[in-house]
C-alpha cells in the first residue's frame, strides 16, 4: 500500500478526541458551480452534496476503539475518534490540494492507520524524551523548508503575457527550428570475428587506433560526398558498412532546434538551407548535418515552453539567493575524529543518509 510520509509530520496538528467533543471546523464554503440554461440556472447538485455545510460537518473517518481514555468510556462503542470532511480536507490541502479522489481514499486509510500507530506510541511513552523532541524539531524545519519552496514556485509561476513576449523577442534564436539531414559515423569499427590466435594488449591497442583512424577518414570522405550532393540515406548506409555494423542504418531526416543540440554542434543551426556542416564530434563518433529548411516557432506555439523556462529560472534564482545569503562552515576535525574513533577510513565508511530540507517524500 502506498504510504504518505508527510502524514507523520502533521499528526501533531490534529487532537485526539471523541465524536462528541469534535467541534465543527469553520470552513469557508466554496460557491457551487452553476450551468445557465435559457432563463434558468441549473445548480451542480453533486458538487453541493460534497461541499455543503452539512457535508463538511459529516464524519468522514471513524476509528472505533480509538480514544484518549478508553477505560473512562461508558461503553466500548463510544470509544472512537472521528474526523469530519472539513478536517480531512484541511489536512489534504496542507499536503497536496490537487490529490485525486482515488488517492484521497487511500490517504484516508493511511491516515487512520497512522492515528492508531501514533496513539500506541504515546501509550508507550515514545513521545517523551530528547530523541522525540529533536525529531519533531527536524520535522518542523523540513516542513517549513518545503512550504517555502512551494511559495517560491507559486510566485515564480505568476508570468504575464508581457513576460512571455519579452522573453520571446529577446531569445528568438531559441525558437528557430530546422529540417535537416544528418549522418552519424561511429567512432570505431566493430571488431572482426575472434580468431584462434589471442591478440596481445599491444596488438589490441594498435587495432583500435587503426579502426578509429579509418572511421575519421571515412567521416571526412562522407562529408566531401555530401557537399557534392549525394543523398544522405546512401551516405549513412555506407558509414555503417565501413563500421561493420549489420543493423539497419537510422533515418537521416529530422527536425532540430538549437536548444536540442550539444554546444559543439550548435553551429549547424547557423547554416543556410542547402549547406553542409563540417564533421562534428559526437560522444561516440561524428555527425554531419545538411540544412533543408528553416522556420520559427510562433510565440503562441512557444508560450508553454517559455512559461516553464521562466518558472524554473525564477525558482532557481530565488533559491540561490536564499542559499547564498549565508555561509555554513564545518569543523572538519570533528568528522575526522569520528572516522578515526570507529577505525574506518573515508574510503571504506558507508554513506549515511543526509538531511535534505528541500526534498519531499515522493510517495
Amino acid at each position: 500500500m502506498k504510504r504518505f510520509g508527510v502524514v507523520y509530520l502533521l499528526l501533531g496538528s490534529f487532537s485526539w478526541c471523541q465524536a462528541a467533543s469534535l467541534g465543527s471546523a469553520a470552513v469557508q464554503e466554496p460557491v457551487a458551480p452553476t450551468t445557465a440554461t435559457g432563463d434558468t440556472t441549473t445548480r451542480n447538485l453533486a458538487y453541493e452534496s460534497v461541499n455543503s455545510t452539512a457535508a463538511l460537518d459529516k464524519p468522514l473517518i471513524t476509528v472505533t476503539g480509538l480514544c484518549d481514555n478508553p477505560s473512562a468510556e461508558a461503553a466500548a462503542s463510544n470509544c472512537k475518534t472521528v474526523i469530519t470532511q472539513a478536517q480531512f480536507e484541511k489536512l489534504v490541502n496542507a499536503v497536496q490540494p490537487s490529490m485525486s479522489a482515488r488517492a484521497r481514499r487511500e490517504f484516508a486509510l493511511n491516515y487512520a492507520e497512522a492515528l492508531v500507530m501514533a496513539k500506541k506510541a504515546e501509550q508507550m511513552g515514545l513521545d517523551k524524551g530528547v530523541s522525540f523532541e529533536e525529531q519533531m524539531r527536524l520535522s518542523r524545519i523540513q516542513v517549513l523548508s518545503q512550504d517555502l519552496k512551494k511559495v517560491i514556485q507559486e510566485k515564480a509561476s505568476q508570468i504575464s503575457d508581457k513576460d512571455v513576449e519579452d522573453y520571446y523577442n529577446t531569445n528568438t534564436a531559441k525558437f528557430e527550428k530546422a529540417e535537416m539531414d544528418r549522418i552519424y559515423i561511429p567512432k570505431s569499427q566493430q571488431a572482426l570475428s575472434v580468431s584462434d590466435k589471442k591478440l596481445t594488449d599491444g596488438d589490441t591497442q594498435m587495432h583500435s587506433q587503426d579502426s578509429e583512424q579509418t572511421m575519421k577518414e571515412e567521416a571526412d570522405n562522407l562529408r566531401a560526398r555530401a557537399v557534392a550532393g549525394e543523398e544522405f540515406t546512401k551516405l549513412q548506409a555506407d558509414a555503417y558498412q565501413v563500421a561493420r555494423i549489420k543493423s539497419t542504418a537510422p533515418n537521416t531526416s529530422m527536425v532540430i532546434r538549437r536548444i536540442s543540440l550539444p554546444p559543439n554542434q550548435v553551429s549547424a543551426m547557423d547554416l543556410s538551407p542547402g549547406k553542409v556542416s563540417s564533421v562534428l564530434a559526437d560522444p561516440n563518433g561524428y555527425v554531419i548535418y545538411k540544412v533543408k529548411t528553416k522556420s520559427m516557432l510562433s510565440m503562441d506555439q512557444a508560450r508553454d515552453e517559455i512559461k516553464a523556462t521562466l518558472r524554473l529560472q525564477r525558482t532557481q534564482e530565488e533559491m540561490q539567493s536564499i542559499e547564498e545569503s549565508v555561509t555554513p562552515t564545518l569543523d572538519e576535525s570533528y568528522f575526522v575524529r569520528r572516522r578515526a574513533s570507529r577505525g574506518t577510513t573515508g574510503a571504506t565508511e558507508q554513506a549515511k543518509p543526509g538531511f535534505t530540507p528541500h526534498a519531499s517524500d515522493p510517495n
